[in-house]
């Protein structure tokens, strides 16, 4: 079993970048989020440890994630390649899954780490505008509507959700900062880390990773 990881801060782009290598490698694309929710739905007994931690408010611990982790893993052939997006997010979590992958004969091959600098993301985060009615997304300046503040498909107004503000997208790369950024030197240290200009159009990027993938 082989995996790679994308790190990356929020506004980078990863689940973008996920979606386009699951659709030209056969790399499982596996998210965290979507596996918790797939464990709670199918009522697993890991899946119910998490969702107690849930209905509570809590966070759910390393341990529980990993077990969700092992559960997917071992329902894949031993030649499956996994695409983590979303996980590790601390130097414990990097760990346990290094301790992981160790007791499955697994192995990491590459980190990829998409480098966009704190300007552009906050750009990116904070142009987002959302219709009242329908839900649908916007951005002033990448996928602007035809009438500024309004809704191409009901003539709604557009607005700024709270977690959109810039006050919110600076505190979240702030946590990102303390959080996750200390994994970059974590796995540039194990001589797996490569970095990707994510600051340039997705296909771009796609390409850049695929060219470190290939290598």
């Amino acid at each position: 079993m082989n995996a790679i990881i994308l790190l990356g801060p929020p506004g980078a782009g990863k689940g973008t970048l996920a979606e386009s290598l699951k659709d030209k490698t056969d790399y499982l694309h596996v998210s965290t989020g979507d596996m918790l929710r797939a464990a709670i739905h199918a009522r697993t007994p890991v899946g119910l440890r998490a969702k107690g931690f849930m209905d509570k408010g809590e966070l759910v611990p390393d341990g529980v994630i990993l077990e969700i982790i092992r559960e997917r893993i071992d329902g894949e052939a031993p030649a499956a390649r996994f695409l983590f997006d979303g996980f590790p997010r601390t130097l414990e979590q990097a760990e346990g899954l290094d301790r992981l992958l160790a007791e499955i004969g697994g192995s990491l091959s590459h980190v990829i780490n998409m480098a966009v600098p704190v300007s552009t993301l906050v750009e990116r985060l904070s142009g987002r505008r959302t219709c009242k009615t329908c839900g649908a997304v916007y951005h002033v300046v990448n996928v602007p509507p035809k009438a500024a503040g309004i809704c191409d498909h009901d003539g709604a107004a557009l607005y700024q959700r709270p977690d959109d503000s810039e006050e919110t997208v600076l505190n979240r790369l702030a946590v990102y900062e303390r959080q996750t950024a200390p994994l970059i030197e974590y796995y540039r240290k194990h001589g797996l880390l490569r970095d990707v200009d994510a600051s340039v159009d997705p296909a771009t990027t796609c390409a850049s990773a695929l060219e470190i993938l290939n290598a």
